[in-house]
């Protein structure tokens, strides 16, 4: 089989994680710094909070917006068609959800559906730049204006860049738009540090109040040991430790070469697949860059087109199923018809740095003979 994920790790890393394991020291400490530092520079945005999955990032950043809560009715706009972590840290913060359609031609919100929807109810809006593709934020940014004239607030806009890692819109880095923004560094993202994230605030009063929940509300230059510290919020233990962060240390130069790779066999797919029969290629806008952490497409007779690429020794797959169905969200059910519609569609081929010119060649060939 041609595999959909693999991971892309340096030669360099085995040597990195010894100097931290003969070290001594392996919790957060200088390489934590370090990670955090170089991703800052790459991101363009000093505000960068290392922690140890994107999923506590994405907690921690409902937290820094909405606070500890009783939250009544409040809740949270979000797209159903994501990892359930993205909506989980909704319900682990106390917060009601509030499901947005997709937009069918790039699988993020549908922004119309989401302007009618911000209500004096809404405490945050989270958004998923899926498979990697932007969401249009210079739009949202005027869906949010007219929100902040019509109730009085504007409500905090998270992103979810877990697919997203080295994408950009109009010229600038995703985390670099003035919203929180949350990535992930697990096992076969495009920049992995074995597990691990990162919270990238708009606002240095936002980084510092991050960087203390994110180690139980204690400062980490805090003597505890003989003078400790009073706490005046509590935090969680969802640090990044030395360990991960050599890991990524040593993959930033990686994923760059991920980067590009995985963007050449996209491009090799939007050529060879344009005008395949029951076949739908997602949208790409000039204003945008893709990281194509996978390759989203929709399909008539999904069913099909699984069992011809199994045939042919491809793996393929939705990838997410969508949020909205499962039991534990049911109280929160609304109607969606254009995910409705797209969902059953959604496949995803590999396009990774792994698949050579021969492999993406010989998928391109199976999927335009038809299944």
């Amino acid at each position: 089989m041609i595999p959909l994920f693999k991971v892309a790790m340096s030669e360099e890393a085995p040597a990195a994680v010894s100097e931290v394991l003969a070290s001594g020291s392996i919790g957060q400490g200088a390489k934590v710094e370090a990670f955090e530092r170089a991703l800052a520079e790459r991101i363009g945005n000093p505000y960068v909070v290392t922690v140890n999955s994107a999923t506590s990032g994405l907690h921690l950043a409902l937290r820094l917006v909405a606070g500890e809560g009783p939250h009544g009715d409040g809740e949270v706009l979000t797209t159903p068609l994501t990892m359930e972590a993205t909506n989980w840290a909704i319900l682990a913060n106390g917060l009601g959800i509030r499901w947005v359609d997709i937009d069918p031609a790039t699988l993020n919100v549908d922004l119309d559906d989401l302007a009618r929807k911000i209500s004096p109810r809404t405490r945050a809006i989270v958004i998923v730049h899926f498979g990697g593709y932007p969401v249009d934020l210079d739009r949202l940014a005027a869906i949010l204006d007219k929100a902040e004239a019509m109730y009085g607030f504007r409500p905090q806009v998270i992103e979810d860049c877990a697919h997203a890692w080295g994408a950009s819109y109009r010229g600038t880095h995703i985390g670099g738009h003035g919203n929180i923004s949350v990535f992930s560094f697990q096992a076969i993202k495009h920049l992995t540090s074995g597990d691990g994230g990162a919270v990238v605030l708009p606002t240095e009063e936002l980084h510092a109040r991050a960087r203390l929940l994110r180690w139980f509300g204690i400062p980490r230059t805090a003597d505890r040991l003989r003078n400790p510290p009073d706490v005046a919020e509590w935090g969680y233990k969802f640090h990044m430790n030395d360990i991960n962060a050599a890991i990524g240390l040593s993959n930033l130069d990686t994923a760059e070469q991920a980067l590009a790779r995985n963007r050449a066999n996209a491009a090799f797919y939007d050529e060879e697949l344009a005008d395949v029969p029951g076949l739908e290629l997602t949208e790409r806008a000039d204003d945008r860059t893709h990281s194509f952490w996978i390759y989203p497409m929709k399909v008539d007779d999904r069913n099909g087109f699984f069992q011809r690429m199994d045939e042919a020794g491809i793996m393929a797959s939705n990838v997410h199923e969508r949020n909205d169905l499962h039991s534990v969200v049911r109280k929160y059910a609304a109607h969606l018809p254009a995910l409705d519609r797209v969902a059953p569609r959604v496949v995803c081929v590999p396009a990774g740095w792994w698949v050579t010119d021969e492999q993406r060649r010989h998928i391109a060939d199976v999927i335009r003979k038809g299944w």
